[in-house]
């Protein structure tokens, strides 16, 4: 029936059509109306059914037993009777059980509508009835919820607490209950015992988390306030009539060396405390004369320290007692602070005639009232001449209109927009930022004289370096593009040249066509030189460099200066006796000195003198030139003056870049100073000019200090040698990816005796190896796509450690040979080759002892 309460033995509701809500509110009808609803309906429906089946006998007698009419109308009567019996019992039961229904539905919605959650659980702790403030608070308790709430909240003893509400009729608590994101919610709860249903518990929670955040901020500020008093950097005290303290803070506790509370419980007075006696007629509760309320006093602590304070206090009057309410100054920080002003006034003085940046203070007509230092030195002119002068006047007039706006904002206590761009005035094309700002203060702007001051930071070097940061960062873009272009004209040139060497191997010197070939390959000889000066200009030129004595160098190399730059130039070459060694590639360090001889010798068609010096440089800090800075260290000087007629300022930045000349159309390539440039600054050097228009150029090179043996130079007098033999044999292994150079390249090997096995990638070299083939040698280009070469040789090494490899490719070796790591056997040759050279380093490498 709806009444029945569900079996909860396990937690789950198995029984009884009555959905939860009206379970619960059957639970909770303990009272006597709700019992004698209940056990009236139970007795009116067993009345019931025992009055229908009385008359459904009766009537079945006088259906069949029942012949006597007689006895017939007294049967039918009773009969009647008990059904008419039966049916007010069924009809005050209904009614009953509407108004228990409606009973229960209202404490259902009650329950439902309360903020607070509650639980009813069963004596087995099954849950029974949770209202819907419940499941929002509590969403994921089911089943049997005390453990689960218990966890939640910290292992409080739940159970403790429901065997306290069964003993004593009711229980609280206060639960902490960590909710799903992590909070913490505060909950008051109270469990108390079901009257009617022997066992049953109503759980109910009350959400306090806003009051306990209350109360704990009431505490905090409590906490706080009491924290300020005693700790704040003033002292606190009362004392009544006779001086007796009846408080002291903390603070002021600390002052005198006592502690707070036992000032108060000893009886000490104020005047114990006093370093002096009070004037005559002062009252015990305070140091000063007559009804004063405020006086410097000076205080005497327990260890003899004497504290200069001032004392204000306010008199509080109860009848016949008094007390004060004080406050005390501890004047020994602010005599401290006075001292530290005067010294801080003395060291702005300082500041500000000795700083690095202008400084200015300006009245409200602009004109400028004080200066320092800085700032003449600045404008260029004695303090005298920039006193009582308008700012106006010490900035080109383009720029006036600027610093005029700023003024004019900084007057009407405006937000200035920033510091403003000028140029100064005179001498010097210097250029300044200009900060204004008012001084703020009417008193300071009197004391100073002015309104206004002024900042002036110089911007002379910096906008300078900021152009020559441009110029670099163009002279590396045009480094990265020539370095690029130059890897792949290196490919054409190399093919050009040795499929020249195949055509020139086919005809004889006296036949015209061998002329025609020589004259190509002249022409793509001269086209690799030029690729080689773009290579040097962006540092990936292939460099040879050993230990030299400069000296040498430039004694081999002085007989080929000499017919460089004419009879009519004198040659005057200058050594440090001792000069140092340098690493250096010989070729590159000379082709950098005949470059700057031929610049020379165009900068004097009428003669001259080119002088070349060298000499030992020891440099404790950087230097810097331009937007160059050459660190501190030992450097080799070579320094290359002309007399020529100069180069001007305005187009000294440019006179690196490639393809810039002031030549005549036809007359260079422009690539002679980018050369030298790129070929010193590979090197690890630096280049710097020196130039005045008639009065010549000196070209300085600094070449770092290198510690070891110095190689003999090579001879350039020596000649070639006879023909070479460049036959051999074995089988080398062709890794390239160009297939004109892969096609030379290989006709050239094949020509001279050796198998070539050719493979247009690196995928396909490995497929060539696996076959099982005997390969002597590797040669192989170094980019290439998907697998390169370094990453070739790699693989290969794995499994054959003791083969040979020769690397070919436009780029420095450099470049890629600190991705082989530890590998030392390898060999590099720089494109573009010839025949000869390729066969001919072929050969070496395959003459050397395997390792």
């Amino acid at each position: 029936m709806l009444m029945d309460l569900p079996y909860e033995g396990d937690g789950v509701s198995r029984a009884g059509p009555a959905p939860p809500a009206l379970a619960a509110a059957s639970v909770l009808s303990d009272d006597a109306v709700a019992g004698g609803v209940v056990a009236w309906m139970r007795a009116l429906g067993a009345l019931s059914v025992f009055f229908s089946a009385v008359a459904l006998g009766i009537t079945a007698l006088l259906v069949f037993h029942v012949a006597n009419e007689a006895l017939l109308r007294p049967t039918a009567v009773l009969a009647a009777t008990f059904a008419l019996g039966a049916g007010v019992a069924s009809v005050v039961a209904k009614q009953m059980h509407g108004l228990l229904s409606r009973r229960i539905d209202l404490m259902s919605q009650a329950l439902e509508a309360s903020p607070g959650a509650h639980l009813i659980l069963s004596p087995t702790d099954g849950m029974v009835y949770a209202n819907g403030a419940f499941r929002r608070f509590f969403p994921a308790l089911h089943g049997a919820p005390l453990a689960a709430l218990a966890a939640r909240a910290g292992g409080v003893d739940l159970q403790r607490v429901k065997g306290d509400a069964l003993r004593a009729g009711q229980a609280r608590s206060v639960l902490a209950v960590v909710n799903r994101t992590g909070n913490t919610q505060w909950f008051n709860l109270a469990v108390a015992p079901l009257g009617a249903r022997q066992g049953y518990t109503l759980w109910s929670f009350e959400d306090v988390t806003a009051r306990h955040a209350m109360e704990q901020m009431l505490r905090d500020e409590r906490m706080k306030l009491a924290d300020f008093l005693d700790n704040a950097p003033i002292g606190f005290y009362s004392v009544d009539q006779a001086g007796r303290f009846l408080f002291v803070n903390e603070a002021l506790a600390g002052w005198l060396g006592r502690g707070a509370q036992e000032l108060v419980d000893s009886g000490d007075k104020l005047g114990d405390f006093l370093d002096e006696a009070p004037p005559l007629g002062a009252p015990p509760h305070a140091p000063f004369e007559g009804g004063e309320t405020r006086g410097e006093v000076v205080l005497k602590s327990a260890d003899g320290r004497r504290i200069h304070a001032l004392i204000g206090q306010s008199v509080v009057r109860a009848g016949d007692n008094l007390r004060t309410r004080s406050v005390v100054r501890d004047l020994t920080p602010e005599r401290q602070w006075e001292e530290q002003l005067r010294v801080s006034r003395q060291r702005f003085r300082r500041f500000f005639a000795n700083a690095p940046v202008g400084i200015a203070l300006m009245d409200g007509e602009g004109r400028i009232g004080e200066a320092n230092d800085a700032l003449c030195r600045l404008v260029g002119l004695r303090p005298d001449e920039v006193i009582g002068r308008p700012l106006l006047e010490f900035l080109r007039p383009e720029d006036q209109d600027a610093a005029f706006g700023q003024l004019k904002a900084a007057s009407e206590d405006k937000i200035a927009p920033g510091p403003v761009e000028a140029r100064l005035a005179g001498a010097g094309n210097k250029s300044a930022q200009i900060f204004i700002s008012r001084l703020g203060d009417e008193a300071a702007e009197a004391a100073a004289g002015g309104g206004f001051i002024l900042h002036f930071i110089d911007q002379t070097e910096q906008k300078s370096l900021q152009a020559q940061f441009a110029q670099s960062q163009k002279m590396q873009a045009v480094g990265q593009l020539a370095g690029g272009v130059a890897h792949d004209f290196n490919n054409l040139l190399t093919a050009m040249i040795g499929f020249c060497d195949l055509l020139l191997v086919r005809f004889r010197p006296n036949d015209a066509t061998y002329g025609d070939v020589m004259q190509i390959k002249q022409n793509a000889n001269r086209a690799a030189n030029l690729v080689r000066q773009l290579l040097a200009f962006s540092r990936q030129q292939a460099l040879q460099p050993r230990v030299l004595a400069v000296k040498y160098v430039l004694a081999e190399l002085s007989n080929l200066l000499r017919r460089l730059i004419g009879e009519n130039i004198e040659l005057k070459v200058v050594h440090d006796p001792k000069l140092w060694l340098v690493k250096v590639d010989q070729g590159q360090l000379e082709q950098v000195i005949i470059n700057l001889a031929v610049n020379a010798r165009d900068a004097m068609p009428q003669g001259g003198t080119l002088s070349i010096r060298t000499a030992n440089i020891a440099s404790d800090s950087e230097t810097r030139r331009g937007h160059e800075v050459m660190p501190p260290g030992d450097y080799v000087l070579i320094e290359v003056k002309d007399t020529g007629h100069g180069i001007p300022r305005d187009i000294q930045p440019r006179i690196f870049e490639p393809f810039f000349s002031t030549k005549e159309l036809g007359s260079g390539t422009g690539l002679g100073l980018s050369t030298v440039y790129g070929i010193v600054k590979q090197t690890g050097g630096f280049v710097f000019l020196d130039s005045e228009p008639e009065k010549g150029a000196i070209f300085s090179i600094f070449l770092p200090r290198h510690d070891g043996v110095a190689a003999a130079p090579a001879r350039h007098d020596a000649g070639e040698a006879g023909p070479r033999d460049l036959t051999g044999a074995g089988t080398v292994l062709l890794v390239e990816d160009e297939d004109p150079v892969r096609l030379f390249s290989a006709r050239a090997l094949a020509n001279n005796g050796y198998k070539v096995l050719e493979a247009k990638s690196g995928e396909a070299a490995l497929e060539i190896m696996a076959r099982g083939d005997k390969i002597d040698l590797v040669v192989t280009d170094v980019v290439m796509p998907k697998m390169d070469g370094p990453g070739l040789v790699a693989k290969l090494r794995q499994r054959h450690p003791e083969l040979k490899v020769i690397f070919i490719s436009g780029y420095t070796e450099d470049s890629f040979r600190k991705r082989l790591g530890d590998e030392r056997e390898i060999h590099f040759l720089p494109k573009p080759f010839s025949l000869k050279q390729l066969a001919g380093k072929v050969k070496e490498v395959l003459a050397e002892p395997v390792a």
